[in-house]
């Protein structure tokens, strides 16, 4: 009897804990995203036709990897910021996944909103 009467209150704890804990964050980083991608960088900037092999495996990865909401939305930020900064062709970086037969769920885009990504 006593041992149930001790499990009420733990319960309730347990129950309060999973109430107000934070929501899952994202597990996916910026450094996964350009490890993954980097095999890309030459075809992103001047490449055309079907991406090297490794640039598709890698592309591949991160798609596994951004399953969640929250990975696709650091995903998309990340090669967002990086398309920028690394002068990246837009149209074959939009054109990627398509070419290496994936779907990310988001273009990779300089201009997208990444936080509409659901």
């Amino acid at each position: 009897m006593k041992s149930s009467t001790q499990a009420v209150p733990l319960l309730a704890i347990l129950m309060l804990v999973l109430l107000v804990s934070p929501p899952s964050v994202a597990a996916l980083t910026c450094g996964d995203v350009v490890r993954d991608i980097g095999p890309c960088l030459n075809y992103l900037k001047s490449g055309s036709g079907t991406p090297p092999p490794p640039c598709c495996t890698g592309a591949k990865t991160l798609a596994s990897a951004a399953s969640s909401t929250a990975d696709k939305q650091t995903a998309c930020g990340c090669l967002k910021t990086a398309s920028k900064s690394m002068n990246v062709n837009p149209a074959t970086a939009k054109a990627l996944p398509g070419n290496c037969g994936i779907s990310l769920g988001f273009a990779i885009d300089p201009n997208m909103d990444c936080s509409t990504i659901s």
